[in-house]
């Protein structure tokens, strides 16, 4: 009986940098190999797991003191050769398939190319909470870090794998941003951790979780058909918060510029808790060296006021209301509710744009501290966004931007999960790109407690396709039915209002 057996290696570099400052002057050279052997056999068509084969190469060199990191994952059963050739430091992350088991091997569990790779990286930076003594003191001693140290950047291979590709594509050959904006959190992710890192053994690892997303805007459509990148670093930190600046760029020859290759800037927030006793902890603070850099931290200062500044006046605005801007909300919505043969036929109320799913909250969508990934919960509100437009637009929408994401409490595993969406307002001054504006509230419903609580809200706008819009397609108004519902298009039509007016 024939047995086909293949092989998966992976290198993966990480770099250690110690300041010349350190007490024990001379250079350090280290070297860790460790391997491990997988083999999958395939025997008369039945599947079975041997073992597999990680070729995995740490080399740690530098001064003592405060680490600054860089990955490489670089492919190497393809070229032979590929193995014993030197790797550049600055060379980012391969987010490439190819060192990775084929799809038709996954065992059905929830993965993604990128997020592996992550955290994979993320695990060589702190041991499992599981291993440290149960004794561990929490984290005492801070420093100060450069974004520098953080910055950490990942590479899709688009151009020359193909598995790679199929993974990101979407039915009009752009990209998938539901899987665009996961990547995004699990790098932003990746980043808290090495700006938090220290090397003491006794301290336990800090539990660090997406607390908000900021506005970002797409400037052009992605392509799966071009390499991309993502680069990001810390930009910001307060007390026991971190704003993380992610930048997508993907080159074309249509822009050869720097400038014209960013295509997305997104800002993460991220709070720090303890691992243990699950209150907010202290984070290394941060330090800003180049120019660049310290006009990142007057960016983000700037809106991390702005952030207190609109919760306070948030509820204000809500008591005091504006009634006439509410009335002038509610006034089209009422003649749908009492009279509906007279509504106007361009318009639509709310409540008729809505639409739901619901999931159980498995153990393969959790992250490493064991509960649900805050990249999974993005992607499904925005595929559930996504479809709310189509649906209502009656052609495939064009994502424009997300307006903002709050996490207001984390999601376990077992739990259930209703994700609500309704179209909130559209913006018809410009007929020919048309704006749909779109929630999605996530709740965590408990039916043994009869409790049902919101865990995320989320929301985004799109647009329709130019191809689309000739022949005079049009999208209908949007209109508030309840004072409720005319209060959240108030809220979001000043949060915008707010956004656009930042310098």
């Amino acid at each position: 009986m024939s047995i086909i057996t293949q092989l998966r290696k992976s290198v993966l570099y990480f770099h250690f940098f110690r300041p010349a400052s350190s007490q024990f002057g001379g250079r350090l050279h280290e070297n860790f190999s460790t391997q491990f052997h997988r083999t999958r056999s395939l025997y008369g068509g039945r599947r079975e797991l041997d073992h597999e084969f990680v070729n995995t190469q740490v080399f740690k060199t530098g001064f003592c003191g405060s680490f600054g990191y860089k990955f490489t994952q670089k492919k190497s059963f393809s070229d032979p050769k590929s193995s014993s050739s030197s790797v550049e430091s600055s060379q980012p992350i391969d987010a490439g398939s190819s060192i990775r088991k084929p799809i038709s091997l996954w065992p059905g569990m929830y993965h993604s190319p990128v997020t592996n790779a992550l955290w994979e990286a993320r695990s060589m930076m702190f041991e499992k909470p599981g291993d440290r003594p149960s004794d561990s003191v929490s984290q005492s001693e801070l420093v100060a870090k450069s974004p520098s140290k953080s910055r950490t950047s990942i590479l899709y291979k688009f151009s020359s794998d193909y598995i790679l590709k199929e993974q990101y594509r979407n039915p009009w050959n752009e990209i998938r941003m539901g899987k665009l904006l996961e990547d995004l959190d699990a790098l932003a992710g990746t980043i808290t951790y090495k700006h938090c890192c220290n090397d003491d053994g006794a301290t336990r690892p800090l539990l660090l979780v997406t607390a908000s997303v900021d506005k970002m805007v797409m400037k052009k459509p992605i392509l799966v058909n071009t390499d991309l990148e993502i680069a990001g670093a810390v930009t910001w930190v307060g007390r026991s918060s971190m704003e993380i600046q992610l930048e997508v760029t993907q080159s074309s020859r249509d822009s050869p510029e720097p400038s014209e290759s960013v295509v997305l800037v997104a800002n993460f927030t991220f709070v720090a808790r303890d691992a243990k006793t699950g209150k907010s902890a202290p984070v290394n603070q941060i330090l800003p060296e180049t120019e660049q850099e310290k006009l990142l931290w007057e960016e983000a200062e700037e809106r991390n006021k702005m952030r207190k500044r609109n919760k306070a006046e948030k509820q204000m605005n809500i008591d005091n209301g504006d009634k006439e801007r509410l009335n002038a909300l509610l006034a089209e919505g009422r003649i749908f509710c009492d009279m509906p043969a007279l509504a106007d036929r361009d318009s639509i109320l709310i409540q008729d744009t809505c639409h739901g799913n619901s999931l159980i909250c498995q153990p393969q969508q959790r992250n490493i501290h064991g509960r649900i990934f805050g990249g999974f919960l993005m992607r499904k509100a925005f595929e559930l966004a996504f479809s709310t437009a189509y649906a209502f637009a009656g052609a495939a929408p064009r994502f424009i931007e997300v307006d903002h994401v709050d996490f207001f409490r984390p999601v376990d595993v077992g739990n259930f999960l209703r994700f609500k969406s309704c179209v909130l307002y559209t913006e018809l001054e410009n007929p020919a790109r048309p704006l749909i504006n779109v929630e999605v509230i996530a709740h965590v419903t408990r039916p043994e407690l009869r409790t049902s609580e919101v865990s995320n809200k989320f929301y985004f706008t799109f647009t329709i396709r130019p191809e689309a819009m000739k022949d005079g397609f049009s999208i209908r108004n949007v209109v508030p039915a309840t004072e409720l519902e005319a209060k959240r298009v108030l809220e979001r039509m000043d949060a915008e209002s707010s956004q656009l007016a930042k310098p």
